[in-house]
């Protein structure tokens, strides 16, 4: 039963981060990107103080230079470069690059970590990295990217070395909840900081681009980083990665609910993608059962 609620929230934040692409589109759009990553943390920063608080506990403040790493890098560095992705990008373009993202982390996790990748990682990374060239070039004969595509890829970046430093630095003797509450304070202020310097104001979005930034807040920001961070402690982060594979099949199944389906290149470099993370990732479980 315990794995099987793993499993499930695995599942769920994988799902909640495929609908973020899609959501993100008519947030951006009205509120710009600056604004719409404020707007979101300072919303899920909140929420999960308001949950610490209830639970009778604190965010120690003795981690404050861990909280501000965590939060400058997995927080604001992440979402100011999704948000401005999100700009121009399509939703499935934007959930294909972040597939990359488990075979990312394997690579920072050797750089940083001195984690060896194993044969099977060796080899899925190129063919990873042919599908997502596949998908941001469109199989076209013009070899030109996207602003919107490298910001992503950028993006992509940034989650991959706060996986790697949640690793290596996240506070083992404190609540998962109070950890959370601290990275995404820190990053709430810093995405904060970034709207006002770029001299955007703040607005009140209308009710259906408010509804969506609350699912992308509520979903897509406070479950999906709970879920994934109790799903990693339990499954550990290779196996979990497999659960990525859910974030553009989640995005790709929204995007032709609105009648938007995927082309013939995002769907083959999707292909490529989840059975390169599948392949690196059922090998890792493998070894680590043996």
């Amino acid at each position: 039963m315990r794995n099987i609620n793993t499993y499930l929230m695995a599942t769920m934040a994988a799902v909640f981060w495929g609908a973020n692409f899609n959501l993100a589109k008519p947030v951006v759009a009205e509120m710009g990107p600056y604004v719409a990553g404020a707007s979101r943390y300072i919303l899920a920063a909140a929420i999960m103080l308001l949950i610490t608080q209830m639970r009778k506990e604190t965010v120690p403040l003795r981690y404050f230079r861990t909280y501000l790493t965590l939060g400058v890098v997995g927080v604001f560095g992440f979402n100011l470069f999704f948000f401005l992705g999100m700009e121009t990008t399509s939703a499935v373009n934007g959930a294909l690059i972040m597939a990359l993202n488990p075979l990312l982390t394997a690579i920072l996790a050797y750089l940083i970590l001195n984690e060896i990748p194993s044969k099977r990682q060796l080899i899925a990374f190129p063919i990873g990295v042919a599908g997502v060239a596949i998908v941001v070039l469109g199989a076209g004969a013009y070899l030109k990217i996207s602003t919107g595509d490298l910001y992503i890829f950028v993006a992509n970046l940034s989650w991959a070395l706060y996986n790697v430093l949640v690793r290596k630095m996240m506070p083992k003797n404190v609540s998962g909840i109070a950890n959370t509450a601290g990275i995404m304070t820190i990053g709430a202020m810093a995405l904060s900081l970034a709207a006002i310097l770029h001299g955007d104001s703040f607005i009140v979005p209308t009710v259906t681009t408010g509804a969506s930034l609350i699912m992308m807040t509520v979903g897509g920001g406070v479950l999906a980083y709970l879920f994934w961070n109790a799903s990693i402690a339990k499954l550990g982060l290779s196996k979990a990665a497999i659960f990525m594979n859910l974030v553009p099949v989640t995005s790709m199944v929204i995007a032709t609910i609105e009648s938007i389906p995927p082309n013939h290149a995002q769907i083959l470099g999707a292909i490529l993608v989840i059975s390169a993370v599948t392949f690196s990732s059922f090998s890792q479980t493998k070894s680590t059962s043996a």
